[in-house]
């Protein structure tokens, strides 16, 4: 679907949006994975906007995914 540097751009961007969320926590990760994903599909490929993307996404987590 993507190619290798956009893949290995949304896994950086996941990574920084998500540090302080422990790997344990599949949900949130997997949800704000979710909608980093759906911004890139939709053409939105700038790091900034990304990570805001993942920042917002990760706010709206229902609380026992954080």
């Amino acid at each position: 679907m993507f190619d290798t540097e956009t893949t290995a751009l949304l896994r950086a961007v996941l990574d920084e949006v998500c540090e302080s969320v422990s790997h344990r926590e599949i949900g949130a990760r997997t949800h704000v994975a979710s909608k980093i994903l759906e911004a890139a599909t939709r053409g939105e490929v700038s790091v900034d906007d990304l990570k805001q993307v993942g920042r917002d996404a990760l706010s709206r987590a229902p609380t026992m995914w954080r």
